[in-house]
Formats: structure tokens, sequence, C-alpha cells
């Protein structure tokens, strides 16, 4: 099957969406130029709990709920998949890790 719809406009586009990722601090583990997409993985940043629990007792247990947050949401590892669609346009999905 032939992409029809995916010229070089679409191709540049989709590397300027890649290469902002990468700023972002991803990393390409696998592309395909054939069916254009690429798998880009970011490592959760560690979350200091020591300090967090102290911060957390000072305010009488209001950090508790961006505690929670960095726990939960920026300490886990990401995974996202850039693919270009038969139809040429370009889409980010998040890829679940289990």
């Amino acid at each position: 099957m032939k992409n029809h719809f995916i010229n070089q406009d679409k191709l540049n586009l989709f590397t300027i969406v890649i290469a902002n990722k990468i700023k972002e601090g991803f990393v390409v583990v696998e592309r395909n130029d054939k069916m254009p997409f690429t798998i880009l993985y970011k490592e959760g940043k560690k979350v200091n709990h020591s300090l967090n629990f102290l911060v957390c007792c000072a305010t009488l247990g209001m950090w508790s709920l961006p505690w929670l947050y960095m726990t939960q949401v920026t300490a886990k590892d990401k995974k996202v998949l850039i693919a270009i669609d038969e139809e040429g346009i370009i889409f980010e999905e998040n890829c679940y890790m289990g």
C-alpha cells in the first residue's frame, strides 16, 4: 500500500514534531520511514519523598496533593507514537507501558 497523500511538506512537519519532542527530553526508540512513524521514550523524574514529606508536614498536609500528582504523573516513564496516517495527517498518541 503506497501513501499517495504524504508529500515533502508533511514529512518536513513530521520531522519538526519529532525534533520538538527530542528537545523536550524524549529519545527515539524506533523509527520506520516506509510507513512513517516514530516511537519516543522519556524517563520519569525522580521524586524526593523525604523532602516532600517534610514539606507536607510543614504545610499541615496541604502539600499532599502536589506530592501525589508528582508521584502519579511526573514520575512515570512516557512513550509516545508520532505518525502520519493514510490521509497525510500527523498525529500523536500515548503508548501505554505495562
